[in-house]
Parts: C-alpha cells; sequence; structure tokens
C-alpha cells in the first residue's frame, strides 16, 4: 500500500517500529528497515558518542530509510540534534517536548519530522509547528504515555477528523487484523514498540524479553502519574510503589525511589525484581520471540487476508 506514509519516509510499508530505550539499536532498527518498515534508533537510552556509532552501524546494514527517536527532555539534546545532522540522518521522530524547538532546524537540514503526542490538543499543536507527521499514541502504550488515559481506539479517529497532515497510530498494536483497525479509523500508518522488543533483534536483556512473552491481561499498568506516567510490568520494584502509595506518598518520595537507571536495570540488564520494566498492554497477545523478518511476514499476510481495500 502506498500512501502518504510510505512517501514521506521512503518505506515499503507504512509500519513504523517505536524508538524504544534500551531496545532500538541499530540491529533492530537496521532489521525493520530491510524489511520495508521504517526502523529508528533511540537516542534516549544513548550517550551522544553511543548514538553516533549507532548511527554509523545502522548505514552500513541497511540502504534503506531509517530515523532516530529523540525524547526533548535530555540534558544534551542539542548534542544529539548536532550529530543527527553531522551523520546525514534523515527522519526524526521526537518527543516528550515542543515541536517547535527544533523541527524548522531539522527541516532546513532537509530532515523529516514526526512527533509523538497523546491527545487532540497537541496533535493540533504538532500541526501549527509544521511537523512533517503525527503519532498519536494511546495509553495502552507501554513506557512512558500520557496523561489523560485517552485509548488509541478513541484517540486516532478524533485526531484524524482534526487534522490534515499524515497520523501515525501508536499504542496496543501488535497484529496485522490491529493495523486494519488503525487505518479504518483513519490512521495511515502505525508505530509499533511492543511486538518489536520481543524479537531476536532488539538489544533488551534476554530476561526481559521472556518476560514478555509471559505477560497475561492486567499485567502492566499505568503508574508514577507525579513524576512521568508510565506503564510497567508488575513487579517486586511496581509492588513497592503501590505500597507506597496506599501508605501515602509525596512525589519526592517516589523520585527518591525511582532514583536513576533503573529503566537500564530492567530492562537492559535483565533485573527483573528491582528494574523499571516498561511495556505494553499488548504484550499479552505476543507468546513467542521471533526475528524481525518472521514479525512483518506474519503482520502483512493477516493485513493482506482481511484486507478488503487492497494489500500492503
Amino acid at each position: 500500500m502506498q500512501n502518504r506514509i510510505t512517501e514521506l519516509f521512503g518505506i515499503k510499508y507504512p509500519i513504523i517500529q517505536g524508538g524504544m530505550v534500551w531496545h532500538s539499536g541499530w540491529r533492530l532498527a537496521s532489521a525493520v528497515s530491510e524489511c520495508g518498515g521504517l526502523g529508528l534508533l533511540s537516542a534516549g537510552s544513548m550517550y551522544p558518542d553511543v548514538l553516533r556509532e549507532h548511527i554509523r552501524k545502522c548505514k552500513n546494514a541497511t540502504q534503506k530509510p531509517f530515523g532516530v527517536n529523540v525524547p526533548m527532555l535530555y540534558p544534551n539534546i542539542e548534542e544529539i540534534i548536532e550529530i543527527i545532522i553531522e551523520e546525514g540522518v534523515k527522519i526524526v521522530f521526537t518527543s516528550a517536548g515542543n515541536p517547535k524547538t527544533y523541527t524548522s532546524l531539522l527541516q532546513k537540514e532537509g530532515i523529516k519530522v514526526a512527533h509523538v503526542v497523546s491527545s487532540l490538543k497537541f496533535a493540533q499543536k504538532c500541526q501549527d509547528a509544521g511537523v512533517d507527521a503525527v503519532v498519536a499514541e494511546g495509553f495502552e502504550a507501554g513506557g512512558h504515555n500520557g496523561r489523560d488515559e485517552t485509548t488509541t481506539f478513541c484517540l486516532i479517529p478524533n485526531v484524524a477528523k482534526h487534522i490534515d497532515i499524515p497520523l501515525v497510530a501508536a499504542g496496543g498494536i501488535a497484529t496485522g487484523v490491529q493495523i486494519k483497525a488503525a487505518m479504518i479509523l483513519g490512521a495511515e500508518g502505525v508505530q509499533m514498540g511492543t511486538r518489536f522488543a520481543a524479537t531476536q533483534e532488539a538489544s533488551a536483556h534476554q530476561n526481559f524479553k521472556n518476560k514478555i512473552i509471559e505477560a497475561q491481561e492486567g499485567d502492566t499498568l499505568l503508574t508514577l502519574k507525579e513524576l512521568s506516567p508510565v506503564r510497567l510490568l508488575k513487579n517486586k520494584f511496581f509492588f513497592e510503589l503501590e505500597e507506597m502509595y496506599s501508605k501515602g506518598t509525596n512525589t519526592e518520595s517516589l523520585r527518591e525511589k525511582l532514583g536513576k537507571g533503573r529503566a537500564k536495570k530492567g530492562m537492559f540488564e535483565g533485573d527483573l525484581d528491582s528494574g523499571e520494566l516498561e511495556i505494553g498492554q499488548v504484550s499479552a497477545m505476543i507468546d513467542s520471540i521471533l526475528t524481525v523478518e518472521e514479525v512483518f511476514k506474519g503482520i502483512i499476510s493477516e493485513f493482506n487476508s482481511v484486507s478488503e481495500l487492497g494489500k500492503l
């Protein structure tokens, strides 16, 4: 299927791999791009010099388009932007910040810019800021999330109704049937995180990948809204947070409990007790760790088998 998303990014399929911290290194991004989707490196879990290394390795691994996901809340954001421009990256997905900050600068360098939002209000601000595409993410998604808890099924048609630029659906999408549903609701592409987290090429620890495929319905929950809402798998750390809430707590106590490096400890180092285990609700539907190629074959076959609107 050719549409505004495939044309914008120069890809075969309107399928984008989420730029997940501690998952989205050059192996995953290049594998997704090689399969015809858009792979994204995650600047959020890389020091600037590490990001440069992954960009170069991704270039060597694929001649197809790939991009970088840039959460705008990190202190070294300016250095990250400079590296992206210096290395000739052509696609950037920004999040967790004002889309006006770097969009025009990046576009002047010939870079396509998409911004991730969780509400109609911010989708409209993105359009006003001149971004090339919007990713609207429902609160089913893993990791850091919107405060309004709007589901993808409600968010996508509302955003599609009120913006004119290309729309990508995210949150709770892992199958071909769900891709079709997102497009019927008004999206022209999808961004998938959790399904690609449970692949052989993802850089997360094997312990965490195994935990993803063991997850059942109800095993994730949104928490830490006082700091930054995040969807986590329930583990020892999660239940310690729940105990703090039950006794009455404050923002400073939660910040102290969270500390630094807890996401790395859980997802990258494989500490399933003390680490932060960020994953989406759709993990309950995933029961195997596949290669990226196997994921693509499955979802495209399923999409085509149910689609009356044409094939991908």
